[in-house]
């Protein structure tokens, strides 16, 4: 419950920043432009930008708009109107639908598929769109990002979502920037068994021993050999028993934790 509580309060944060993105938003195909000159009600223009990048604006034709940023495109279209139509311009542009820059979104999100990025996006606000984790969602979210469009080689971002998520840490709410892939990770699972109060599976977080994976499963039974605990592990296929493990010994994906019967 915390984390959907952390997930709506990031999200309003995020929509408040969000009004200043648009300003650094820059344009590309299919955006629609919502056009004003002050004192020139007849001027007002709604005007979506075509393939070429460019929009159809009244006395002056066909502006270029390609590559800029709705104040690049006020000036410009400023100085166009100055130039023998009208004196002092001024021009406000507002986006009224993003449609140029998407992003790909999959795994344990609730709607993968593509989505349209609506100005400068950042990944929780990306997760919203998508619905949210699901609840098998790993502790990370793999972001692939081409170098630039006609560049075939990738980099790799990894966001820590029990960071973002848990603890605020904003500097894991990177930009999206258009292109990228998103993969939410599956979250792994690790087993408790024997003279626990509630032996099941888990899941698997960083950073997990094996007190916790014990208080996990209830903590220790009357029974219990608090001693004598093992790990049975798959080691490239092999598997392997560590004996009498520590109670802070690392806790590894798929791992069986095993806490025998005490008979003494």
């Amino acid at each position: 419950m915390k984390y959907f509580i952390l997930i709506a309060v990031l999200i309003i944060v995020c929509s408040f920043v969000g009004i200043s993105f648009s300003q650094d938003y820059i344009v590309g195909e299919g955006d629609v432009l919502n056009i004003f000159v002050y004192d020139n009600e007849d001027l007002k223009t709604t005007a979506r930008i075509s393939g070429e990048g460019v929009i159809v604006l009244p006395l002056i034709g066909q502006v270029m708009v390609k590559g800029l940023t709705l104040p690049e495109i006020a000036q410009k279209i400023q100085t166009l109107l100055s130039d023998g139509f009208i004196v002092d311009p001024q021009v406000s542009i507002f986006i009224q639908e993003f449609r140029s820059k998407k992003a790909f979104i999959m795994g344990e999100i609730s709607k993968p598929g593509l989505i349209v990025l609506p100005g400068q996006t950042t990944f929780l606000s990306l997760l919203s769109q998508a619905g949210g984790l699901t609840k098998d969602a790993g502790d990370k979210a793999i972001i692939k990002r081409k170098d630039s469009p006609l560049d075939k080689n990738e980099s790799t971002i990894t966001v820590n979502l029990k960071a973002l998520i848990e603890r605020g840490d904003q500097s894991q709410d990177v930009p999206i920037m258009d292109g990228d892939s998103i993969y939410i990770t599956k979250a792994g699972v690790f087993y408790v068994t024997g003279e626990v109060k509630t032996p099941a599976a888990y899941k698997h977080e960083e950073g997990l021993t094996v007190i916790k994976a014990i208080t996990m499963g209830g903590g220790f039974s009357d029974k219990a050999s608090k001693g004598k605990v093992r790990i049975i592990r798959k080691t490239n296929g092999k598997e392997e028993v560590l004996e009498k493990v520590k109670m802070d010994e690392p806790v590894l994906n798929n791992d069986v934790i095993v806490v025998p019967e005490s008979f003494f």
